[in-house]
């Protein structure tokens, strides 16, 4: 394999730039020598570099080298005298001879001297550096070492004549890898490659080291997969370069301290039973063997992964008999310094199983209420099955786990074997595991839907929190935070709505005040929730501030944040923004798994019901709101939303011409269901599909006020509307436009357009166009969107029709030409926070595509950026209107 192949275009032009005197320090294996080398060629230098190898440590031996290789360039062998080798030569002499050949050097001349620490504690270094201080300007020197030296280049430093290079700068980047390999012969998958990538940390040596030893496998993914320290071509190289050329006390400080992450002073001291390890850590990070510092103040250090795997290796094949002693004094020493992630997996590794439930046990809530649940269930795997059988506490660490994987029926018999157990736990620890049998069944509950125990398990979490143990734990006021913010969660299901924005409010107060973001997430997906029944406008801001709360602190694949998806959506469907609110849907649905959370899956499997409503997708809500209905039915508790998407059901069904089933499924509703508001509203639509408009009317309010229309603004919004379109059946013009505009009057505070697309009445709204309306705006975005929606449904079933095919924007917006329908897809996607990959990636286009239809919205729009083609589309209601942070 030529190196040379490989450009390292950014450190060539660093070299090409460098000041007077460049040292290059790294470990072994870094690629200094290769690309120097590869420098020199590249750069067509051979001509005026001078390179030469600081092993010759011998002044006798060094210097006839460096004069040789100096007459070797085309400037030196013009000035440089040659020089005879001679027992007696005197290095001082050469330096003066040297410095007086070169005074004149009439350009740019350089020496590059290889392995400059084989130098180190000669006379030799010390006759360097009186050349280096004394050179001409036109001589560069170029130095590479496996660690600093003492060369007294502070002062050229300052100066700024020196350019240092490190070992961070030397790793590969993964493009540069990734053509190491391709250079190399062999072929891997992006993901095998990109795993080859982490394991040797861009590793100059070890990336060669696998590439020579993946070409002709027979299986280089699952080689690639499984690279380690301990592969024989990386071992043999890093126990000849580096661990066998340490003394035998930092040979054991490296072995016995591989079992850790990593590592500080303190502990290595009691893992090696000697003292003053820290210096030593620092002395090896700096001298580059493959200890690299861990924190900005160099008090803990990791291992390079490829060394870290040949010490361990080495430990377990010289002294496997001293593990669990080491794994037990780190497990002591983590638990006794507040690590506990770290000491339960020692305690785990050193099979001290007991120590290893109480210190997670302890730590549970902990974790759960920051949003750990991935780390807890990490450690949970750590444990043997033997093990949860005979102990109380773990049985309900083990249902935790079970509740997370999706099994409810599971987590519950766990639960029920651990409080059979529960007279095995000690006293002192009683109080404590009430309250995770407490939290557990409180999860467990919200799962359910089962408002009741919910409610029930909160309060008694609220009298935990005074406890001792809650205290001495510092969960107390975390538990107070949850508890209040599940009492909130179980009344807006109830409908108490005070009570709801009450405890919500102070437990989101308590979660923001004790640092609990997690906490503070959960609630404010729940007040979203809460206040989008009333304020589409206010529910989006709310659930973004949600997602965006998430995303800071990346927990975008959490469940409660694919509930604030939910939500979102919700709000701009409601707003008519079909395109947007399926992306958040999506993004809902990626985390979202029904046997997981019922509750989540029924509200998103209606939300995305009603997308396809309001698109005219009639067969599809259908299917969408009878898998409603099941999710409903394994609920604790009727859910609030139930009559609204049974209401939406019989919309449908209205729609697709199936009133037969309407009749049975109106008469199947037990009396208060049948009487509320949805179910009224949907009567009436299906009265006016059966030409009965008097019917329709009576079932219907006939003022803002009525207590029949309810609170939530779109079933107003919807009644007002079919009220003006059975007063229009029944030739009552003048009502029929005053019903109209209250349905305007409603929406337009929310800016509500799924009304006018669930129950379309393009007629009736052209007419009253044509007349007085306080809503002109609103009026022609819906005139818009229904024109917009024939348009693409006669595009879309016109013989030969295509992706070309023109969508249709308000009058007002001066385009510079319309947009075609892929532009229009992809202009749905530019106010999220997706990359061009990314919405290639939702769309099922290259990345190149979606770049050229972005180029054609930005030209079409007139914009010159993403931002400012959101900013103009919102102007013409192409998009959903910003929703502001509050």
């Amino acid at each position: 394999m030529r190196d040379r192949i490989v450009s390292r275009a950014a450190l060539f032009d660093q070299l090409d730039r460098a000041n007077r005197i460049t040292e290059m320090s790294a470990p072994a294996g870094s690629g200094k020598t290769t690309l120097l080398r590869s420098w020199v060629e590249t750069s067509d230098l051979a001509e005026r570099a001078a390179q030469v190898s600081g092993e010759a440590r011998d002044p006798r031996r060094f210097w006839p080298t460096v004069v040789a290789a100096l007459r070797g360039t085309a400037a030196g062998s013009a000035l440089v005298r040659p020089l005879t080798t001679a027992p007696d030569l005197d290095g001082w002499a050469v330096v003066e001879q040297l410095l007086s050949d070169l005074g004149p050097l009439p350009e740019r001349l350089w020496l590059i001297i290889d392995d400059l620490h084989e130098l180190a504690g000669t006379q030799t270094l010390h006759q360097l550096q009186l050349l280096m201080m004394r050179a001409p300007a036109e001589l560069r020197f170029v130095l590479a070492t496996r660690h600093d030296m003492r060369l007294g280049l502070h002062r050229l430093r300052l100066d700024g004549e020196l350019t240092e290079i490190r070992a961070s700068q030397l790793r590969f980047t993964r493009e540069e890898s990734g053509a190491l390999l391709d250079a190399a012969g062999v072929t891997l998958s992006e993901n095998a490659a990109d795993q080859l990538h982490r394991r040797t940390e861009g590793w100059a040596a070890g990336l060669r080291l696998a590439a020579l030893s993946l070409a002709g496998h027979p299986d280089p993914e699952r080689f690639a997969a499984e690279f380690s320290g301990s592969e024989r071509t990386v071992a043999d190289y890093l126990l000849a370069e580096v661990l066998d050329r340490q003394p035998e006390p930092i040979r054991q400080l490296l072995l016995r301290t591989s079992v850790l992450e990593r590592v500080n002073g303190e502990l290595a001291d009691l893992l090696t039973a000697s003292s003053e390890n820290e210096q030593i850590l620092l002395d090896l990070e700096n001298a580059g063997a493959f200890v690299i510092a861990a924190d900005p103040q160099r008090s803990w250090f990791r291992y390079h992964r490829l060394f870290a795997d040949l010490l361990q290796h080495e430990l377990r094949r010289t002294d496997s008999a001293r593990l669990p002693a080491l794994h037990s004094t780190a497990a002591d020493w983590y638990a006794a310094n507040g690590y506990v992630i770290e000491a339960v997996r020692h305690a785990q590794a050193a099979q001290c199983w007991e120590q290893a439930v109480r210190l997670l046990s302890d730590h549970w809530v902990d974790l759960y209420l920051d949003g750990r649940i991935g780390t807890a269930q990490e450690l949970l795997a750590g444990f043997p099955a033997s093990a949860a059988t005979a102990d109380a506490e773990l049985s309900v660490l083990m249902a935790v786990r079970d509740l997370d994987h999706g099994s409810l029926l599971k987590a519950e018999r766990r639960l029920a074997l651990a409080v059979d157990q529960s007279t095995t736990v000690p006293a002192d620890r009683r109080t404590h595991f009430e309250a995770m049998c407490t939290v557990l069944r409180l999860r467990i509950a919200r799962r359910r839907g089962n408002l009741p125990t919910v409610a029930e398990q909160a309060q008694r979490l609220l009298t935990v929190v005074e406890t001792a143990d809650a205290q001495r734990l510092g969960v107390g006021d975390g538990l107070q935070a949850l508890a209040l913010i599940s009492l909130g969660s179980a009344e807006i299901s109830a409908l108490r709505i005070g009570g709801a924005n009450r405890h919500l409010e102070q437990g989101i107060d308590l979660a923001r005040r004790i640092g609990r973001p997690y906490l503070e997430l959960a609630g404010l997906v729940h007040e979203a929730q809460l206040v989008v029944a009333s304020s589409y406008t206010a529910g989006a801001d709310l659930s973004l501030r949600a997602i965006e709360l998430a995303k800071r602190h990346g927990w975008n694949d959490k469940p409660v944040t694919a509930v604030a998806h939910t939500v979102h959506a919700a709000a701009l469907v409601a707003q008519g923004h079909t395109t947007e609110a399926e992306f958040w849907i999506n993004q809902a649905r990626r985390t979202l798994r029904p046997q997981e959370n019922p509750v989540a899956a029924f509200k998103l499997h209606y939300v995305h019901a009603r997308i396809q409503l309001a698109r005219g997708e009639h067969v599809a809500a259908l299917a969408t709101l009878d898998e409603v209905e099941h999710l409903s039915r394994a609920l604790g508790t009727p859910h609030v939303l139930r009559p609204m998407a049974r209401a939406h059901m019989l919309h449908a069904l209205v729609r697709l011409d199936e009133t037969a089933r309407v009749e049975q499924l109106l008469a199947d509703m037990d009396a208060d269901e049948r009487d509320g508001t949805p179910a009224r509203t949907a009567q009436a639509a299906l009265r006016l599909a059966q030409a009965n408009p008097r019917a329709a009317r009576d079932l219907l309010p006939s003022d803002a006020d009525d207590p029949r229309a309810g609170t939530r603004p779109l079933w107003r919004v919807a009644a007002f509307l079919l009220d003006a379109l059975a007063c229009d059946a029944l030739g009552r013009t003048q009502d029929a436009s005053d019903a109209l505009e209250r349905a305007f009057d409603a929406a337009a505070p929310d800016n509500l357009l799924l009304p006018f697309l669930l129950h379309p009445a393009p007629a009736l709204l052209k007419r009253h166009a044509e007349a007085r309306t306080a809503h002109p705006r609103l009026l022609g975005e819906v005139l818009s969107r229904l024109q917009a929606d024939e348009d693409a449904t006669q595009a879309a079933t016109a013989p030969g029709a295509s992706e070309s095919v023109s969508v249709s924007v308000p009058t007002s917006a001066h385009l510079r030409e319309p947009l075609s329908g892929s532009e229009m897809r992809v202009l749905r996607y530019l106010p999220t926070n997706l990359s061009g990959p990314e919405i290639a990636a939702e769309l099922s286009l290259s990345v190149n595509t979606v770049r050229t239809h972005m180029r054609h919205v930005y030209e079409k729009l007139g914009a010159h950026s993403r931002f400012e083609a959101v900013e103009l589309a919102r102007s013409y209601g192409l998009v959903a209107p910003a929703v502001g942070l509050r």
